[in-house]
C-alpha cells in the first residue's frame, strides 16, 4: 500500500494530549461519524506532510488498557485488531504517552506492542515535565520497546513536527499487517507487563517529575473534603451571579435591535400575512431566543476556563464521595457535568462507566442537569417575576438561578438514591483520574470554544426554531376569524383550540392556554418555548404590548404563582425529543426513554403543582 493511503491510529490514556495532537496535525481536515454498528463517535482526519505524503489519522477513544472495562476501550481494541468489519485495520499505531505520568502509558505501550503493528511512541507534554525534573534516555527506551520514541508538545505551534518527520521516514510501500492471534491477557501476563514496565523505566533513568510545591499547597485547600466543597459552591454561585449581572448591557442592545428591526419591517411593508409572518412570527419568535446569547456565552466561558485551567477534574474528585453515597459511580461526574451544557453529549459520555447499572442510572438522571437550553426560559421568567434587587453583595436574580441549578442536582441525587434502593446491590467502582497541573487557559482555545457554542446556538435559532416559529405562526393565524368577530385573530385559531384543550389538564398547576401552546413546540428544544411565547403574545397583543419586552408582557399577564410554577416545571420536564432519541440509541431499547419520559413528566407536574399551591397560599 502506498503511504499516501497509510492509516495511522492514535492510542493513548485519557487526557494524555492525544486529541490535541490529532487536532494539531489535521487542522480542519477532519470528519466525525459513528463506528459501524455502534454509537461510539470516531474522528478521522487527513494529514499532508511538507514532503507531500498523505496520511489518514484515526483518533481512537482513550483507554487505560487493551483489556476493556468500558465500551470506549472495547472499541479501541477492536479497531486495532480489525474486528469492526467495515473498519479497516490501521497499518501503524502512534502511542501517545503523557511524560508527566509515564508508568501507566508504558504498560499500555507494552500491550499495544502485542498487536503486531508498527508503532511510534510519542512522549507528550515534555515541556512541562522538563520543568519538574523529567529525565529519560530516549535512545535506550527506543531499543527496549523496539519502536521510535519522539517528543512532542501538542499545544504549541510546530509541536508535532518531530512526529510528522518520523512518519515521513516510514517505507514508501507498507504491506498490510496480518491480524495476529489475540487472547485476553491472564493474571500472569498482567503481572509480567507491570514488572517489564518498571524494569524499562528504571533502565532508561526515568524519574517521576516532581509536583510543584505551589500546586501541592493549593490542592490541600481545593481538595479538602470540607473547604473544597465550600469553595466549589462559592465558585458556582459566583458564576450564576455573573450570568445575570454581566449580560445585562449586551442583552439590552440585542433587545433594542430586535424591536427596531420589527418596527422597521412594520413601517415599510403593507399590512398582510407576510408582514405578520415576519414581525409576529419570525422576528418576535427567533429574536426572543437570540437575546439570551450573552448569558450562554458567559456561562460557557466560565466552564471552559475551569476546564482548561485544570480545576474540573478536581471537582470530579471532590464530588466522587458525595455521588457514591447515593449510588452513582465516580465516573458519572464528567457525563453529568457535560449535561449542564447539553444532556446529549452527557448521555453519550456514559460509555466510560464500566457497570451497566451505573451507566443506566447516570443516563436516567442526565436530563435533570440544567442544560444551556433551559437558560433562556429561566432568564425570561426570573426577569419577569424576580426583582432586580441586591441583597448584601448578591443579585437576587442570580441567587434564584443558582437555586434552580441546585434543585436539578438535588433531584438527580434523590432519583439515583431511589433507583439504588429498588435495584439493591452495592457496586463500587474506584474513580481513576489524573489531576493535571494548573495552567492559564489559552485565549485561542477559549475563543474557539465560545465561537463553536455560539455558532451552534445561532444555528438552532436559524433552523429548528425558525421552522417551528413559522409553523406556530400558521397555527396561531388560521383559520381566520369569522366576519364581524371581535378580539385578536389568534382566539379563533388552531393554536387556541389546542391550547384550551391542554389547559384543562394543566390548569391545576396554573398554566394558561398560551403556556400550553408554547410547551408543544418546546418539545423539539427547551428554548423554543420562549420563542413560541414571543410569537403567541405578538399575535394576541396590541401594538403597545408587541413593542414591550416579552418579560414585561408575561409579568403583567401571569400571576407570580404561575411564573414560579413554570420554573419548577422546567427543572424536571423532559422538553427535548432529541435527548430521548439519544437515550433510545444508547440503550438500544424504547423501554428506557419511555420510563424517562413518564417519571420526568410526573416529577415536573408534582413540583409545579406544589409550587403553585404554596405560592397561592403565601400570596393569599
Amino acid at each position: 500500500m502506498n503511504t499516501a493511503e497509510l492509516r495511522i491510529a492514535l492510542i493513548g490514556l485519557p487526557n494524555c494530549g492525544k486529541t490535541a495532537l490529532f487536532n494539531r496535525m489535521t487542522g480542519g481536515r477532519q470528519k466525525v461519524a459513528n463506528y459501524p454498528g455502534v454509537t461510539v463517535e470516531r474522528k478521522e482526519g487527513e494529514l499532508r506532510s511538507a514532503s507531500g505524503r498523505r496520511y489518514r489519522l484515526l483518533d481512537l477513544p482513550g483507554t487505560y488498557s487493551l483489556t476493556p472495562t468500558t465500551l470506549d476501550e472495547a472499541i479501541t481494541r477492536d479497531v486495532a485488531l480489525g474486528r469492526l468489519g467495515l473498519e479497516p485495520r490501521p497499518e501503524t499505531v502512534v502511542l501517545v504517552a503523557d511524560a508527566m505520568h509515564l508508568p501507566l502509558s508504558m504498560r499500555l505501550a507494552l500491550e499495544v506492542k502485542r498487536l503486531g503493528l508498527p508503532m511510534i511512541v510519542v512522549l507528550n507534554m515534555t515541556d512541562i515535565a522538563r520543568k519538574r525534573g523529567y529525565a529519560i534516555d530516549r535512545e535506550r527506551l527506543s531499543r527496549e520497546i523496539g519502536a521510535p520514541v519522539i517528543e512532542t508538545v501538542a499545544v504549541e505551534r510546530g509541536g508535532a513536527d518531530a512526529l510528522i518527520q518520523c512518519l515521513d521516514t516510514l517505507p514508501a510501500d507498507v504491506a498490510p499487517v496480518a491480524l495476529t492471534e489475540w487472547r485476553e491477557p491472564s493474571i500472569e501476563d498482567v503481572h509480567h507487563t507491570h514488572a517489564e514496565s518498571a524494569r524499562i523505566l528504571a533502565a532508561v533513568g526515568y524519574r517521576e517529575p516532581k509536583r510543584s510545591e505551589l500546586i501541592v499547597t493549593i490542592d490541600r485547600v481545593l481538595l479538602h473534603p470540607l473547604f473544597g466543597l465550600l469553595i466549589l459552591g462559592v465558585l458556582l454561585f459566583f458564576v450564576f451571579q455573573a450570568v445575570f449581572s454581566w449580560a445585562a448591557a449586551p442583552m439590552d442592545l440585542i433587545d433594542a435591535g430586535v424591536v427596531s428591526l420589527a418596527e422597521w419591517v412594520r413601517m415599510n411593508m403593507t399590512d398582510g400575512p407576510l408582514r405578520s409572518l415576519l414581525t409576529d412570527g419570525i422576528i418576535a419568535g427567533v429574536g426572543s431566543v437570540i437575546i439570551f446569547l450573552p448569558q450562554i456565552i458567559i456561562l460557557f466561558a466560565f466552564i471552559l476556563v475551569l476546564e482548561d485551567g485544570g480545576y474540573l477534574p478536581r471537582a470530579a474528585y471532590l464530588l466522587d464521595r458525595v455521588m457514591g453515597s447515593v449510588g452513582l459511580s465516580g465516573r458519572a461526574f464528567i457525563p453529568l457535568l457535560s449535561s449542564f451544557a447539553c444532556a446529549i453529549p452527557g448521555i453519550m459520555a456514559t460509555r466510560t462507566i464500566p457497570s451497566i447499572r451505573d451507566r443506566l442510572a447516570t443516563i436516567m438522571v442526565a436530563p435533570l442537569m440544567t442544560c444551556s437550553a433551559r437558560l433562556p426560559v429561566y432568564a425570561l421568567l426570573i426577569a419577569a417575576f424576580i426583582p432586580d434587587r441586591v441583597i448584601g453583595w448578591f443579585n437576587l436574580q442570580g441567587i434564584v438561578l443558582f437555586a434552580l441549578y441546585f434543585a436539578g442536582v438535588v433531584g438527580a441525587l434523590v432519583v439515583v438514591w431511589t433507583l439504588k434502593k429498588f435495584r439493591g446491590g452495592n457496586d463500587e467502582h474506584l474513580l481513576m483520574l489524573e489531576l493535571p497541573d494548573y495552567q492559564w487557559p489559552r485565549l485561542g482555545n477559549l475563543a474557539l470554544g465560545l465561537w463553536e457554542r455560539a455558532r451552534l446556538f445561532l444555528a438552532r435559532a436559524g433552523s429548528i426554531i425558525l421552522a417551528l416559529m413559522i409553523l406556530l405562526w400558521f397555527l396561531s393565524s388560521y383559520p381566520a376569524p369569522p366576519t364581524g368577530a371581535s378580539g385578536p385573530a389568534i382566539g379563533y385559531s388552531f393554536a387556541n383550540q389546542l391550547g384550551q384543550a391542554l389547559a384543562i389538564v394543566l390548569a391545576p398547576i396554573g398554566f394558561n392556554w398560551q403556556i400550553s401552546v408554547a410547551l408543544i413546540p418546546g418539545l423539539a428544544a427547551r428554548e423554543v418555548a420562549v420563542a413560541a411565547l414571543g410569537t403567541v403574545y405578538a399575535l394576541s397583543g396590541d401594538e403597545e404590548a408587541v413593542s414591550m419586552a416579552l418579560s414585561s408582557v408575561i409579568a403583567s399577564d401571569w400571576s407570580l404563582a404561575t411564573g414560579l410554577s413554570l420554573l419548577a416545571w422546567y427543572v424536571f420536564a423532559p422538553q427535548c425529543l432529541a435527548t430521548l432519541a439519544v437515550v433510545k440509541r444508547e440503550t438500544n431499547s424504547w423501554r428506557y426513554p419511555l420510563i424517562m419520559t413518564t417519571y420526568l413528566f410526573g416529577l415536573a407536574y408534582l413540583a409545579a403543582f406544589a409550587t403553585y399551591r404554596i405560592a397561592l397560599w403565601f400570596s393569599a
